[in-house]
């Protein structure tokens, strides 16, 4: 859906709707435009039992992965951030490391054009994982190439969730021509705070039918084109007190989740097939009891056992957020995150990937990271990325 497209529909819809009439005052929602998406907190008790599913020694995926050593299995799982303006050293940390996802923040085009995504494909040994999050409204990644699109909001304000599935559908083209494979939307929090809010305009609604079935098109719009989607942030953010950039955040108990914030997951199956789940740095009262929900393994239990979700689980930012980096170091929190059951820890900041994995393959050779968990988490990264031949 072309911007003029975009923009006569938003004239049309401002005298009955106002053009995503529900925002209230606030912060200025254009100050994240350049920072990764915002996140919660959780806790790291002892290590989940694997799925069945998972976990016959890699099922399809075995070929693949037995040739792969330690170090390049844990590699497979890392979702790294890079410099958007620095397409060399993006290719280097792939050639360098064989790491299996880039995530790719701020709103430098570099590494959209000159064919630096095509290079970092041909310098990995399995195709990575292009990752923005493209959401619209103030969290955009490709707005400068190709215009922009509403936020959440504006969106259930003037669109059906057939024009928003349409626009979805067009931006996942647009963002599968760059050379981009997943992105991390759409959210599935629920709030009608003030739009600048940490969450914001970037809900859907207050409403988890409206946000789940808003949020479902816009899903199946990116599925449809290539991209897959990402819904964020689990267990839910939308009234979590703070910012888990700036600190720890709570969220209402466990009980008081399970009525609205978490009812956008209640039925996965109105998602498309190749949906993934992001998993905030939430502290969640009765369930994570001060601790990241992405560091938890009590977080993935609940998604996987109680909401029945069997596809790749991605952390929310492990390297940039000081719900984590004040608590944790960079290579102990992705290690914990593997423990509880993240299938890919995700760091936005870069930096040297060698420490990191330096901590995991001592991890997997001594016994503390268990091998089934990451042929479990290997398999459904494999399987997501089809690199499983």
């Amino acid at each position: 859906m072309k911007r003029t497209v975009l923009a006569a529909m938003c004239v049309a819809a401002m005298a009955a709707a106002a053009c995503g009439g529900d925002q209230e005052g606030g912060d200025n929602a254009g100050n994240t435009r350049d920072t990764a998406t915002p996140r919660q907190t959780g806790t790291a008790q002892g290590s989940p039992e694997p799925s069945p599913s998972a976990t016959q020694p890699g099922g399809e995926c075995a070929g693949v992965i037995e040739r792969l050593s330690p170090r390049q299995r844990a590699a497979q799982l890392l979702v790294v951030g890079v410099d958007p303006s620095d397409p060399a050293a993006a290719v280097a940390v792939v050639r360098d490391d064989q790491v299996g996802g880039i995530f790719i923040g701020g709103n430098d085009t570099a590494l959209f054009t000159g064919g630096a995504l095509e290079q970092i494909q041909e310098a990995a040994d399995l195709p990575v994982s292009v990752a923005v999050d493209d959401e619209g409204g103030r969290v955009q990644r490709i707005d400068d190439l190709v215009g922009s699109i509403p936020s959440a909001r504006e969106m259930a304000a003037m669109m059906t969730p057939d024009q928003v599935r349409e626009l979805a559908a067009e931006r996942g083209r647009q963002l599968r021509e760059l050379g981009v494979t997943v992105d991390y939307a759409p959210v599935v929090d629920l709030t009608d705070g003030p739009a600048g809010g940490v969450i914001g305009d970037r809900s859907y609604s207050a409403d988890p039918q409206v946000a789940t079935e808003y949020a479902a098109a816009f899903a199946h719009g990116l599925s449809e084109s290539g991209v897959h989607p990402v819904i964020k942030h689990f267990p839910g953010h939308g009234r979590a007190s703070g910012d888990s950039h700036q600190g720890l955040v709570r969220t209402p108990p466990l009980d008081d989740l399970r009525e609205s914030d978490l009812v956008p997951y209640d039925d996965l199956g109105v998602y498309p097939d190749d949906t993934e789940v992001m998993v905030g740095h939430l502290d969640v009262p009765g369930l994570t009891e001060g601790q990241p929900a992405s560091l938890s393994p009590s977080a993935y239990r609940l998604l996987r056992e109680d909401y029945g979700y069997e596809g790749a689980v991605l952390t929310d930012d492990l390297g940039a957020m000081k719900a984590i980096s004040d608590t944790y170091t960079l290579d102990e929190a992705v290690l914990l995150a593997l423990k509880a059951g993240a299938d890919q820890p995700l760091w936005s900041d870069g930096g040297d990937v060698g420490p990191v994995l330096d901590r995991l393959e001592a991890a997997m050779n001594d016994g503390e990271l268990p091998q089934e968990r990451v042929t479990e988490a290997l398999t459904r990264v494999l399987k997501a990325k089809g690199a499983c031949g």
